[in-house]
């Protein structure tokens, strides 16, 4: 199998480092991927969406969680999460610490070439 890199040179990465409130974490991942995976989410009916997110959590604090996937354009995804929080206000935000659920933007500026990548799994 080839090795493919994590995002592209271009795109942009949704970062989101937030904090869940003690003792519902179980909870919250819960909530998340039953709103995430549902038809309801209109992250995933945009085509801007590049790579469908991922939800980490922190291995040493068990409260703290990342949200990160690609788009390719974040004007696009803002509007979508303005549509989130003001309108549809899933459950899981609501086991946040303080509510806060706001990425931070980062641009791809660098990512392996395919024939570097190819090399490696040669």
């Amino acid at each position: 199998m080839a090795l493919v890199p994590l995002a592209t040179q271009g795109n942009f990465l949704h970062i989101y480092d937030f904090r869940v409130l003690p003792g519902r974490e179980q909870e919250f991942i819960e909530l998340f991927n039953e709103f995430d995976y549902s038809d309801g989410n209109p992250m995933h009916k945009s085509s801007a969406q590049v790579k469908d997110g991922v939800l980490c959590r922190d291995t040493e604090d068990p409260s703290r969680f990342f949200l990160i996937a690609e788009w390719s354009d974040i004007v696009e995804h803002a509007r979508i999460r303005k549509i989130l929080a003001e309108d549809i206000k899933p459950a899981f935000v609501g086991l946040i610490e303080g509510r806060q659920f706001v990425p931070k933007y980062v641009e791809i500026v660098s990512s392996t070439p395919a024939h570097i990548l190819d090399k490696a799994t040669a």
